[in-house]
């Protein structure tokens, strides 16, 4: 099975990534993952795109799909993958269109997440960690004993950057305008499955994989 997950940031995308590739035993692929991996084993597009990465920009399109077509044609990916992060814009997805049909590896499905925006901004603004172990709390739905603090080692918790209200405001108009056109273009191809992604995690996953 071949997989794309969109949805909003805070969504779930990578939580249900991760249930769905166990399930099929294929991998959840992540483009921020590739790229580390790239640049971490010095290869050629690895190299390419360090150039970018240290001058502060955005790796282009087209090497961020050199480092899809290589995975994707892997041994890895014979059984199947899960895309998840990627693509996030139009033409990013016209260029993943013609990289597929290049390979023979057309997806079967494209799993959209949806999840209001009220619903994310409660979500992630009530995210708590605790920095030296990475621990995650949530004001509302997993709640230190002690308000603030960790319940290990009792030390303050904080709030990460990406998770402040006016932060994840502007990260969901970022996917509103770039990524939400995606569903159209997906839709076209009625390869398309829309779930309630407010709903537990479970039921969430239930509901996708009884619609597969």
């Amino acid at each position: 099975m071949k997989f794309l997950l969109i949805g909003p940031p805070g969504g779930g995308k990578g939580t249900q990534a991760k249930k769905l590739s166990s399930k099929f035993n294929i991998p959840q692929i992540s483009t921020g993952d590739m790229l580390r991996d790239h640049v971490k084993k010095l290869s050629e597009l690895g190299r390419k795109a360090k150039k970018f990465m240290d001058n502060g920009e955005l790796v282009p399109d087209e090497l961020i799909l050199q480092m899809m077509k290589k995975k994707l044609s892997s041994d890895e990916c014979i059984n199947g993958y899960i895309l998840d992060g990627f693509p996030r814009t139009l033409p990013q997805a016209e260029g993943l269109n013609i990289l597929l049909n290049e390979i023979g590896s057309n997806l079967n499905k494209v799993i959209v997440i949806e999840v209001s925006d009220d619903i994310i901004v409660d979500r992630m603004g009530g995210r708590r960690v605790h920095k030296n172990s990475g621990r995650i709390y949530h004001i509302k739905f997993n709640p230190p004993k002690n308000e603030g603090f960790d319940d290990i080692t009792n030390e303050p918790l904080s709030i990460r950057s990406d998770d402040k209200k006016e932060t994840v405001k502007n990260r969901l108009n970022v996917y509103h305008d770039l990524t939400k056109p995606l569903i159209s273009f997906y839709d076209k191809n009625q390869i398309l499955l829309t779930v309630n992604g407010e709903d537990s995690i479970e039921n969430v996953y239930s509901n996708i994989i009884e619609n597969l």
